[in-house]
């Protein structure tokens, strides 16, 4: 049974940091693409950020560029997601997809101002 486990989120003040860290079970990762995705309370689900299999190509939301950053470690089967500057409009559930269609059960992340 693949699972996808999300954690590091929590409640933190605007610009401030927070790592969050997406560990895989079941099935490896490092050949797939890995995304981590965000839901804010009455928005839409936002893609973040992605990172390709091997870590060489990363995208990021235009909301985001320059505050997170995506990495993995194939080794460990996790994919990290370095939030930086954080503001209150992060405030959402983040999750992680891997590309084989698995989803995690997502981390609240809370900004207050």
């Amino acid at each position: 049974q693949v699972q996808l486990v999300e954690s590091g989120g929590g409640l933190v003040q605007a610009g401030g940091s927070l790592r969050l860290s997406c560990a895989a079970s079941g099935r490896t990762i490092n050949m797939y693409t890995m995304r981590w995705f965000r839901r804010a309370p009455g928005k839409e689900r936002e893609l973040v950020a992605t990172i390709n299999w091997s870590g060489s190509t990363t995208y990021y939301a235009e909301s985001v560029k320059g505050r997170f950053t995506i990495s993995r470690d194939n080794a460990k089967n996790t994919v990290y997601l370095q939030m930086n500057s954080l503001k209150p409009e992060d405030t959402a559930v983040y999750s992680c997809y891997a590309d084989f269609g698995s989803w995690g059960q997502g981390t609240q992340v809370t900004v207050s101002s």
